[in-house]
C-alpha cells in the first residue's frame, strides 16, 4: 500500500510541476510607461470597482503574466498589481490586447501570449533612460521572459503625461524617446524590435500638444503610433476609464496585426 501511495504522490507532484512550466513558444509583449498603461480603469481614489469586462478582459489559460517575482502565471486584471508600486491598479489595455490577438488568431502559432507588465505611474521619460532603475528592471524582465522560450513580439508604450508639466521635458521628449528605442533594441539584441506607442489623450501640464507632436514626429523604423485622444476618462481629465482601456487594447492589437508580423 505504501509504495502505491508514494507513487501517487510522486505522480501528482510531477503533474503539478508540469502545469507550472510555461509553453516554450510564447509570443511576448512588454507593457511599459506610466499610469494609463498600468491601468486605472474603474479606480476611484484608492479603490478599484472590480469590474472585468467579459470576454475582453477575462482570464484565459493562453494568456500569461510575468509576476513581480519573475514567474509565469495566468494573467488577470489588474494586470499591473504588484508592479506599479503600492498604487491601486484597475483595468489597463493589456488583457483586452491579448484577448483580441487570440480571437483573431494573431498569436502566429504561439501556444500562449506572455505579458510582461513594467509600467509605473507618475514617471517622466527621463526616468526611463538607460541606466535608470526603471529601464534596468524592464530589460531584466524582458530577458527573463524569453529564458523559458518564446520571442518578443513588441513593446507597448504609453507614457508622457508627466512630461507635459515642464517645457524642458516636453521639448526633450522626442530625443529621449528615440534614445530609449535605440537602447532597448541594442540591449535586447533585437535591431528590428517593434514599438507601438500610444499618443497622449491627456496631460498633467500645459505642454500636452508638444509631447503629442514629438510622439507623432518620431521617424524610426518599426515604431508605430496609436492615438488615444478622444477616448473617455475615468476621472474627467487624466486616466482612461475601463471602456476606453478595452478600446485601446483593441487598437493596439490591430496595430500589431498590421505591422507586427512583418517585423519577424
Amino acid at each position: 500500500m505504501l509504495p502505491l501511495l508514494l507513487f501517487l504522490v510522486a505522480s501528482a507532484a510531477v503533474h503539478h510541476a508540469a502545469a507550472d512550466v510555461p509553453p516554450s513558444n510564447k509570443l511576448i509583449f512588454i507593457l511599459a510607461g506610466q499610469s494609463n498603461m498600468a491601468g486605472r480603469g474603474g479606480v476611484t481614489g484608492t479603490r478599484w470597482d472590480g469590474i472585468v469586462p467579459s470576454p475582453d478582459c477575462s482570464p484565459s489559460p493562453s494568456v500569461l503574466r510575468l509576476s513581480p517575482s519573475l514567474r509565469w502565471e495566468q494573467a488577470h486584471e489588474p494586470l499591473h498589481q504588484g508592479i506599479d508600486g503600492n498604487r491601486t491598479c484597475g483595468v489597463g489595455p493589456g488583457m483586452a490586447f491579448a484577448n483580441a490577438l487570440l480571437r483573431s488568431n494573431g498569436a502566429s502559432g504561439a501556444a500562449a501570449i506572455g505579458l510582461v507588465p513594467c509600467a509605473v505611474g507618475g514617471t517622466r521619460m527621463a526616468e526611463w533612460a538607460k541606466g535608470s532603475e526603471l529601464y534596468t528592471d524592464m530589460v531584466r524582465r524582458a530577458k527573463v521572459a524569453v529564458e523559458t522560450g518564446g520571442r518578443v513580439g513588441a513593446v507597448l508604450w504609453y507614457q508622457g503625461e508627466s512630461d507635459t508639466v515642464r517645457w524642458a521635458d516636453a521639448n526633450e521628449y522626442g530625443r529621449r524617446m528615440g534614445m530609449l528605442v535605440r537602447d532597448l533594441r541594442a540591449d535586447l539584441a533585437m535591431p528590428h524590435l517593434l514599438l507601438i506607442q500610444v499618443g497622449l489623450a491627456s496631460g498633467l501640464g500645459q505642454y500636452t500638444e508638444v509631447v503629442r507632436e514629438a510622439q507623432k514626429s518620431l521617424k524610426l523604423r518599426n515604431v508605430r503610433f496609436v492615438d488615444a485622444m478622444g477616448l473617455p476618462f475615468q476621472d474627467g481629465h487624466l486616466h482612461l476609464n475601463t471602456q476606453a482601456q478595452v478600446q485601446l487594447g483593441h487598437m493596439l492589437a490591430q496595430s500589431y496585426l498590421t505591422y507586427g508580423t512583418s517585423t519577424h
